[in-house]
């Protein structure tokens, strides 16, 4: 059983590794702050109405997990900025994640997925974390069975797809509903399309620094305010990685499912590493967006820092040590007085909506046992 996980796991990894472009290179010319297009949809995966409620009901379903306790809800709930509040995530029962859960806001418009870029598409990325031991920890055949006992899923997957529910269509599903959860209507939104009120004026003169003397906007750009590129910024380590053995479990299963030379001896999260086995990629992460940034505390791979004074106090130092030889030579010292740091902190939280409502939690449908050898929905 394990060589064959194992087995899907490295497979995962060499197509990933094989499909990704380093993104650690030279710098090109940073995109222009802008509003965000509409959700690109793939065609393999159209939208429609049905499908997306069919993905929110599932979404919400803790049926989903290996032991029916928890949903997807439960490490990115809307009420926190579609992300748990914790430095690391919970993680499955009986396990405990090594990161932070990042917010999902606005995930269909990224090139890339997670911390590491270890997810190409949000179909990817759904089957991960529907199946990875220690996020969901489900099996797609049982999930089938468990949704064909439940007569009102039969039935929307019939109306949706034409069938009974199948695992690829489940992932279908909740990935059409990930692509309706957007943050696109920010008071910077508002400025950019010259609304003179839209920022105030503390706000107005963080932008100023955000643009310059802060130097953000050479990593964090363009429409998601994330170049969607990797790196080292000396980040420093979550001391409960190495101190808590149900983190440090899920750190070496990981590094060996991904066919980490040497997984043995890891002691702290090797990022972008993981995925192309490049020694010059130990310890990179990608750029978040800082769209919703003030809703999704705590920051950083490892949610080392609490609040977005810290962050910007770690900036302003010039990052943190390096542990890997890979920190990247655009953190260094700012220089930022008192005064500047709050006005860009200002700026920041102007990129947050301050009249979020939080989604409306949706009830799991009941089980309802089918007649013995009874396959086919009831007409």
């Amino acid at each position: 059983m394990l060589k064959r996980i194992r087995f899907g796991y490295l497979v995962r990894s060499l197509i990933l590794g094989l499909a990704m472009a380093s993104a650690s290179g030279a710098q090109g010319k940073p995109q222009p702050l802008a509003s965000l297009p509409d959700v690109p949809i793939p065609q393999g995966n159209p939208q429609t109405p049905q499908k997306v409620e069919l993905g929110k009901l599932l979404f919400f379903d803790p049926r989903l997990s290996g032991d029916g306790s928890i949903s997807c809800a439960s490490c990115h709930d809307p009420v926190k900025g579609w992300a748990d509040g914790k430095a690391l995530s919970e993680g499955y029962p009986g396990t405990q994640h090594y990161r932070n859960a990042q917010t999902i806001l606005n995930s269909a418009y990224m090139r890339e997925l997670f911390w590491y870029g270890g997810a190409a598409d949000l179909e990817t990325a759904a089957r991960v974390h529907l199946t990875s031991a220690f996020l969901m920890n489900a099996d797609g055949q049982l999930l089938e069975e468990r949704l064909r006992q439940v007569p009102e899923y039969s039935q929307r997957f019939q109306k949706t797809f034409g069938t009974l529910p199948m695992y690829g269509q489940i992932v279908n599903a909740i990935s059409s509903y990930l692509r309706t959860i957007v943050s696109r209507d920010v008071p910077l939104d508002r400025y950019l399309r010259g609304e003179k009120e839209g920022l105030p004026p503390l706000a107005i003169k963080g932008l100023e620094l955000f643009l310059g003397k802060a130097q953000c906007s050479v990593c964090h750009n363009g429409p998601l305010l994330s170049d969607e590129k990797y790196y080292n910024l000396g980040v420093p380590a979550n001391p409960e990685i190495r101190s808590n053995p149900l983190r440090h479990i899920s750190l070496r299963f990981d590094s060996l499912m991904l066919g980490v030379p040497g997984y043995n001896k890891t002691t702290q999260d090797l990022g972008r590493y993981v995925i192309t086995k490049s020694n010059k990629e130990k310890g990179l992460f990608r750029t978040p967006t800082l769209r919703e940034v003030v809703r999704t505390a705590p920051y950083m791979h490892n949610g080392i820092f609490s609040t977005l004074d810290e962050v910007i106090d770690f900036y302003d130092s010039g990052g943190g040590k390096d542990a890997f030889g890979t920190k990247s030579k655009l953190v260094k010292p700012l220089g930022l007085t008192k005064e500047e740091k709050a006005a860009l902190k200002a700026f920041l939280e102007s990129l947050s909506s301050p009249d979020t409502k939080a989604e409306k939690t949706p009830n799991p449908h009941d089980y309802q046992v089918l007649p013995l050898g009874k396959w086919e929905m009831s007409k």
